[in-house]
């Protein structure tokens, strides 16, 4: 009987306890990033946003401290940094040696017809200006507001700069053409002719841009070139009309200087 319930008794077998828990997953080996790629990516990545960041103040730096007056030789490549004169709006297509600016309209007819143009260089023509710090000699200061900042400008009229002016008005039409910034001209042109001798006034933005350098194009004035002259101390302005040009000396701080007085004699 006893054999009998065994038999028909279901058998249990007998295990580990263990046998049921789960085989643990072998862990994922990660390869460890070499440390000498690591160090080098984060060095140049930290190169990068440090020149990044150089260009950037540079950048800033350059727009604030470049010439608000005539450049010269020694100040080549500035960018224009505002336009907005009557006579120009528009910007020609850009070119790897030129970059010309051109009016939208011509100077006014002249009213009285017989009478002859003589353009005035404004920067080391007329007057002398240097930013802060003051210098021993000037004669008045402007302060003109570049990018919504304040700058002092101390300026330093040529010797003989009001007669001049007032004899050439009797005679001739007067036009201020100077590559200084709208800004600050201005405010210099105001102070030296308080009586209105000088016809019209064209600005940086009414020159053109050759190699760096701001050239003075006179064919686009509306004036017979036969019947012209531009005074002017820098030869790369009058590139293309050298034949129409008085040159005359720059001027600094020379009180001596008699430059203005001997163009007047010839004109």
């Amino acid at each position: 009987m006893v054999s009998k319930s065994l038999k028909r008794s279901p058998t249990k077998s007998i295990k580990d306890p263990g046998s049921h828990r789960p085989r643990p997953r072998p862990r994922r080996l990660h390869r460890k990033k070499s440390p000498g790629k690591t160090t080098s990516s984060s060095i140049v990545s930290t190169i990068n946003k440090t020149i990044f960041s150089c260009k950037r103040r540079l950048s800033k730096l350059f727009s604030k401290l470049a010439r608000i007056s005539t450049p010269n030789s020694r100040y080549k490549d500035y960018k224009i940094l505002k336009t907005g004169s009557k006579y120009h709006d528009l910007e020609c297509e850009k070119d790897t040696t030129c970059r010309a600016l051109f009016f939208n309209e011509r100077l006014p007819p002249l009213i009285s017809p017989d009478k002859r143009t003589v353009f005035l260089d404004l920067d080391e023509t007329l007057v002398h200006s240097k930013a802060d710090p003051p210098p021993q000699k000037f004669d008045f200061v402007v302060r003109p507001e570049i990018e919504g900042e304040k700058m002092n400008f101390y300026v330093l009229k040529r010797p003989g700069v009001d007669a001049f002016l007032e004899a050439l008005g009797t005679k001739y039409e007067v036009v201020v053409f100077t590559a200084g910034l709208k800004e600050y001209a201005k405010l210099v042109l105001d102070r030296i002719d308080p009586k209105g001798v000088i016809s019209h006034r064209l600005y940086r933005d009414s020159c053109k841009q050759v190699d760096g350098k701001f050239v003075k194009d006179l064919s686009e004035m509306g004036r017979d070139l036969k019947r012209v002259v531009i005074v002017d101390d820098n030869p790369n302005c009058y590139i293309y009309q050298p034949e129409n040009a008085i040159p005359v000396k720059p001027f600094l701080d020379d009180l001596g200087d008699l430059e203005l007085r001997e163009v007047g004699f010839f004109l």
